[in-house]
C-alpha cells in the first residue's frame, strides 16, 4: 500500500532530512586516513542525539538478516556495495567509502547516502562517484507527477549502463514515510512507462548503486549484511529522500 503524505507531513520529513544532511556532512568531515568506521558511527550517533532524532538503522532486522543491524550508519568500503557494518577498520589513503544513514524525527523518516574517497583519489573512482551522482540526479528529474517508477528506474539505469557500469540486481530505492521502507519499490533499472504511477504526496528514497567493472554480480559477506562485488571491483552508492509534488520533485535530504 502506498501512503500519500500531506504537505504538512512532507515538511516534517524535510525537517528529518535536514538532520540527516547534517549527520552525513559531519561524517564526511570526520572521515580521514586512520579514522575507524566505528568512530564515524559515533560521529553520526552524536549528531542524531543532539537533534533529538533516532536511527531507523539501529536494531533493524529484515527477513534476510541473521542479526539486527548494530549501527546507525552503513559504512561500505571499496568492493562493498551497501549495508557494510562499521568495524574497527581504519581508513587508508585512496579508500572509496559509501556512507548510508537514516534519521527519524517526530515520527517521520529520511534516508540518504554519499560516496567519497579518503585521501588521494584514483581518477577511476572520481568518475564512478560522479556517474552515481548523475544517475541520482536523472532519477530525481524523472520523479514527477504523471510518470511511473519505471521512468525513474530507466533514467538511472541509462546513465549507469551508458557509462559502462554494473548494477546490482534486486536492490534499489523504496517508498519512505512513517517507516524507512514502504511501498513502492524503485529499481535502478527498468522500462519507462511501467511500474507504479507517481502522484503528489508520494515520498521515495532514490538510490543508485554502481559497480565499476560493468558486471552485475555480487555476494553476501559472512556477516549476513554486507554486499560485495564478485570480482572485487569498487562500488559507489548515493541516495536522497524525495517528495513527489505538483511543483516537481522536492529533495528532502539535501545537504
Amino acid at each position: 500500500m502506498v501512503e500519500l503524505k500531506t504537505d504538512t507531513s512532507i515538511d516534517a520529513m524535510h525537517t528529518a532530512g535536514q538532520v540527516l544532511g547534517r549527520t552525513l556532512t559531519a561524517v564526511r568531515q570526520a572521515a580521514d586516513v586512520g579514522v575507524s568506521l566505528l568512530e564515524l558511527d559515533e560521529v553520526a550517533r552524536g549528531v542524531l542525539r543532539e537533534a533529538g532524532a533516532s536511527s531507523p538503522f539501529l536494531g533493524y532486522r529484515p527477513s534476510f538478516a541473521p542479526v539486527p543491524f548494530p549501527a546507525v550508519i552503513c559504512a561500505s568500503v571499496n568492493d562493498a556495495i551497501v549495508h557494510g557494518i562499521p568495524t574497527g577498520y581504519r581508513l587508508r589513503d585512496g579508500d572509496l567509502v559509501s556512507i548510508d544513514c537514516g534519521a527519524e524525527l517526530d515520527g517521520w523518516a529520511s534516508d540518504s547516502a554519499i560516496s567519497f574517497v579518503v585521501g588521494e583519489p584514483r581518477p577511476a573512482d572520481v568518475r564512478l562517484i560522479e556517474t552515481a551522482e548523475r544517475a541520482l540526479a536523472a532519477g530525481i528529474e524523472a520523479a514527477v507527477v504523471g510518470n511511473r517508477t519505471g521512468d525513474i528506474a530507466h533514467a538511472i539505469g541509462t546513465v549507469c549502463r551508458d557509462a559502462g557500469y554494473g548494477i546490482p540486481q534486486g536492490f534499489g530505492g523504496h517508498g519512505i514515510g512513517r517507516r524507512m521502507h514502504e511501498d513502492p519499490s524503485v529499481p535502478n533499472e527498468g522500462r519507462p512507462g511501467r511500474g507504479f504511477p507517481l502522484r503528489h504526496g508520494m515520498a521515495l528514497a532514490i538510490e543508485p548503486m554502481l559497480i565499476a567493472s560493468g558486471r552485475d554480480g555480487y555476494h553476501e559477506a559472512p556477516d549476513g549484511w554486507t554486499l560485495r562485488t564478485n570480482d572485487g571491483s569498487r562500488a559507489a552508492h548515493v541516495e536522497h529522500t524525495v517528495a513527489i509534488t505538483d511543483d516537481g520533485p522536492r529533495i528532502l535530504s539535501a545537504r
